[in-house]
């Protein structure tokens, strides 16, 4: 024996088997999108809500409240659907669903309102469907929707029964 320490053992890398590739796809993408949302959705929440407050409380000369009111309305449906994205319960699915909904809505015909009637609209969240925010407030409840409607998150949910895998053999003893 010598005086030198030898290495440690080398350990053999973890290997994860899933029942399917659309259970490795939720593993390893689908379900870290969840989370992402749920840190992504409170930024635009604060933004949006700060931007509503400053406007409604401390700007002077506001003339047209429309645009102070609907930033107020989208932070409120961010908010909400964070509440989805953060609690995996059968409650918080549903609710998520209908916030998302709404604000898909909401970006599509305030996004089209505001070419029509740019004075009315003013500079909102949702006008030219969200071009102050980097066209967030369109493309991300599509993928938060595509998110909570993939069917391995419905199982996570409980919307939905784990369904038993094809291929998986049952053997008696």
């Amino acid at each position: 024996m010598s005086s030198q320490s030898m290495p440690p053992p080398k350990t053999p890398p973890v290997e994860t088997h899933y029942a399917s590739k659309s259970e490795a796809l939720w593993a390893n993408v689908v379900s870290p999108a969840g989370y992402v949302m749920a840190v992504s959705y409170p930024i635009l929440a604060l933004s949006t809500g700060a931007r509503a407050v400053y406007q409604l409380f401390f700007k002077a000369g506001v003339e047209n409240y429309i645009p102070v009111y609907l930033s107020a309305l989208a932070a409120l449906c961010y908010l909400t659907a964070t509440i989805g994205f953060a609690y995996r319960r059968r409650w918080t699915w549903w609710l998520s669903v209908g916030a998302l909904g709404f604000e898909t809505l909401m970006t599509l015909v305030i996004g089209v309102w505001s070419f029509v009637d740019p004075d009315l609209i003013g500079r909102t969240v949702w006008r030219h469907f969200g071009e102050d925010y980097g066209y967030f407030p369109f493309f991300q409840p599509l993928f938060g929707l595509i998110w909570l409607f993939w069917p391995l998150t419905m199982v996570a949910y409980g919307i939905r029964k784990r369904q038993p895998q094809p291929d998986a053999k049952v053997t008696e003893s």
